[in-house]
């Protein structure tokens, strides 16, 4: 199996190819550019460098979200752009994943800051999810993992370390960036999407759709996109 994995949900972009189990190239620029721009001209390089075209692809995985909104638009639109037109398999993975590419015992904690002193954050042990990747205010993370003896938090985590240590001494911080190396090991083993079902995975409505639920309280917020 070939797939391309790639990652444009937060401020670095990470691209991989991937044959069976064997990382054949991968990529990642952390300047702040445009996804949009960048992304594209990033895979047709790994592409050439690998000597593969892209009708040698058998499957598409991209970081599904949480993360930047338009950076997701930007993973999604793609990935569901060459699935269907390739006519190959497309396989979602969690962007909160793909920042625990580390060694790290005990409870490993991704953030992604979300602002205003919020966080998405996943919870992972030894790999598996201990419980459901969240929005929340960083105080709540804190408060559900402080009973861990070993924590290890990743990701966007600079913000927030004064709060972190002040609540969880013992906890070790590890600034990560998203991998696509990783989003790929994962996503070989994932059954497919359904590729005009597929959508990011935002876990928080975005501000347009709040700002309209505030005068539409007696309406179905699932009902919302259709009603709009």
């Amino acid at each position: 199996m070939k797939l391309l994995a790639f990652d444009t949900s937060n401020q670095a972009l990470s691209v991989a190819l991937m044959e069976d189990d064997q990382l054949v190239a991968d990529l990642s620029l952390t300047v702040k550019k445009n996804h949009s721009i960048s992304l594209m001209p990033t895979i047709d390089f790994l592409m050439a460098q690998a000597g593969w075209k892209p009708s040698d692809l058998d499957r598409i995985a991209v970081a599904q979200g949480p993360g930047s909104y338009t950076g997701l638009r930007v993973a999604v639109a793609t990935a569901k752009t060459l699935a269907y037109t390739l006519n190959i398999d497309l396989v979602g993975v969690s962007s909160l994943l793909a920042l625990t590419d580390l060694d790290e015992e005990g409870l490993v904690v991704p953030l992604i800051d979300a602002r205003r002193n919020n966080v998405y954050a996943g919870f992972y042990l030894e790999g598996h999810s201990v419980t459901k990747e969240r929005h929340s205010s960083l105080s709540d993370v804190l408060a559900f993992v402080k009973e861990y003896p070993n924590v290890t938090f990743v990701g966007e985590v600079e913000a927030f370390q004064s709060q972190i240590k002040d609540t969880i001494p013992w906890a070790k911080l590890v600034p990560s960036l998203p991998s696509a190396r990783l989003i790929a090991r994962v996503g070989r083993a994932l059954p497919a999407a359904d590729v005009d079902a597929f959508i990011p995975d935002y876990l928080k409505r975005v501000e347009a759709e709040e700002t309209w639920l505030k005068t539409h309280q007696d309406t179905d917020p699932g009902d919302y996109v259709k009603r709009v």
